[in-house]
């Protein structure tokens, strides 16, 4: 068995990022670098939008996937390639296999949406064999990993590889040349951690004034618990709504990387936060942020109606921060808008969750009396001119004098909670609101 593991990888840094970006120029072009004036308005600096959506796969995961098989020997690039993900490194794999004619199988989630499937298949081709297994992307790298072991075919990690970070970290590269300067602050998405990995290490060399914002999914956020236990720890649960970046375990190798970024835990309500090692943002800092899932997809929607961005979860973390800091008025912000490959039947929960991020969309329990008129009396004596129902559905009917309904109400403005809440005390019908987050919030909706 070819042993990979064992062969000399060079160390990440700024120059072993230089020597990626040649490589990948072959097949890897450039992505934009456009000033969202939208953006810059509601913040005060200039913005500008590192479009990797824009890239031949639709993410950034082809410059990592292309700088490590670029690199095989002949033994290897014979005995082929696995990988595992959540689906945009596969598709970088994918197309790197298809472009230099090397066969790869694929593990994905069961989980993974069905348009990443569509484009692994469209991009590997007759080269790679896609098989999905497990619920998240652990369990998927487990079957890989199991893979290589039987096969001794050369694992092609999406974040936990020098050369993985490497090339990922070219986007960093092309942002200080196409800016002609250092920006004030960068915003990178986390999951894993590779592109935080590359692109803060080649900041930190070639920019070192630039401030790093890292901004990882609250359900997700394992590059955090990773910086407050001192190492990659694996977290008991994740929310995977954030495929691109819900990842369980950060690597060790984007670990090493930025533990050295500097910073330090904070507590932030129920979530530690890493913050500043300064007292202001900018000038070098390094800070992790997450973000609530609800945020993001506000974020995803806000992109889509104001600059026709499709933008999938993970590539909306980075804009989806910048509501939560404070950027400095003047300054120059760069966010990386990582991915673009959303399936479109995900968008009824986009908007789902957006509503509920928003306080705008709430559910209830209501015990409503088996007679008539009780539905039209809940309508009178409870909603505002401005709510609606959105969802009416009754739990069970056991009882012959009262039947439980899950009820969605859609509110006119987010500040409509209370005067519901009033209405419904004073209302005779009982009532029980559903906290988000909370178990039976989770199961009835």
């Amino acid at each position: 068995m070819i042993d990979h593991l064992s062969a000399a990888r060079p160390a990440l840094s700024a120059d072993e990022i230089d020597a990626a970006a040649k490589r990948i120029a072959d097949i890897i072009d450039p992505t934009p670098l456009q000033l969202s004036p939208r953006l810059s308005a509601l913040t005060g600096a200039q913005v500008y939008l590192k479009r990797e959506d824009l890239s031949a796969v639709r993410s950034y995961k082809l410059r990592g996937a292309y700088n490590l098989i670029v690199q095989l020997s002949a033994e290897e690039r014979a005995a082929g390639v696995v990988a595992a993900s959540a689906g945009n490194h596969a598709q970088g794999v994918a197309y790197a296999c298809h472009a230099m004619g090397i066969t790869g199988r694929i593990y994905v989630p069961t989980t993974t949406p069905k348009q990443k499937r569509d484009r692994i298949r469209v991009h590997g081709g007759e080269f790679v064999e896609l098989i999905a297994v497990g619920e998240t992307y652990d369990a998927a790298a487990a079957a890989a990993a199991a893979d290589v072991e039987r096969t001794g075919a050369t694992m092609v990690p999406p974040f936990d590889d020098p050369r993985t970070a490497a090339g990922q970290g070219t986007i960093a590269a092309e942002i200080l040349e196409q800016l002609g300067a250092a920006p004030d602050l960068v915003v990178v998405p986390v999951g894993g951690g590779g592109c935080l990995a590359g692109v803060g290490t080649y900041l930190r060399e070639r920019a070192p004034q630039t401030g790093i914002l890292g901004a990882e999914p609250a359900g997700a956020a394992s590059m955090t618990a990773a910086l407050v236990a001192g190492g990659p720890v694996t977290l008991p649960e994740i929310d995977p709504f954030v495929d691109g970046a819900a990842v369980r375990r950060i690597g060790a190798v984007p670990y090493a990387a930025v533990a050295g970024f500097g910073g330090r835990v904070v507590s932030h309500g129920s979530l530690p936060l890493l913050t500043a090692t300064e007292s202001r943002s900018g000038a070098g800092s390094f800070r992790l942020l997450q973000v609530d899932e609800g945020a993001i997809c506000t974020t995803m929607l806000d992109l889509y109606q104001n600059e026709g961005i499709i933008a999938e979860p993970a590539g909306a973390l980075a804009v989806a921060a910048l509501a939560e800091v404070d950027v400095t008025p003047g300054s120059t912000v760069v966010c990386l808008v990582s991915g673009g490959n959303n399936d479109v039947s995900r968008y009824g929960e986009i908007i789902e969750r957006s509503l509920v991020h928003r306080g705008l969309k709430h559910y209830f329990l209501v015990d409503f009396p088996q007679e008539p008129g009780a539905l039209r009396r809940f309508l009178n004596e409870v909603l505002g001119p401005d709510d609606d129902i959105t969802l009416f559905e009754y739990v069970k009917r056991n009882n012959r004098e009262t039947g439980a309904a899950l009820v969605g109400i859609e509110l006119g403005t987010p500040d409509g909670l209370e005067p519901v809440l009033e209405r419904m005390a004073a209302s005779p019908i009982q009532c029980e609101r559903l906290e988000p987050g909370s178990p039976a919030y989770r199961y009835l909706t």
